[in-house]
């Protein structure tokens, strides 16, 4: 099967990467399958909450963060998962949190 690679998320307009550190991605299952509205939850590196989104119909979520150690957990029906992600500077940083019971 052919198609299209993933296009990722749009930003806003006037988001400037070069300036801006936005931590994004999905939420999937074990089986690679989106999970729409899991509640994603964005920790700083002493593990306190500092936002929360809820992940879209395609699993994806994004946040806007300082460069520095995060976790990113994200909690649903499907079960919970989580990563632990190190921006260094601006840019776009995608990952993936794979939920499991």
């Amino acid at each position: 099967m052919c198609s299209a690679p993933k296009q990722g998320q749009k930003l806003p307009a006037g988001v400037d990467v070069e300036k801006e550190t936005v931590i994004t991605g999905q939420v999937t299952d074990s089986s690679g399958a989106p999970v729409a509205g899991a509640f994603v939850r964005l920790l700083d590196s002493t593990g306190e909450f500092t936002a929360e989104v809820v992940a879209s119909a395609t699993g994806d979520f994004r946040f806007f963060a300082a460069p520095g150690t995060w976790t990113v957990r994200a909690l649903s029906a499907v079960g919970n998962g989580d990563v632990t992600v190190n921006p260094d500077g601006p840019g776009v940083h995608e990952h993936v949190v794979t939920v499991a019971k």
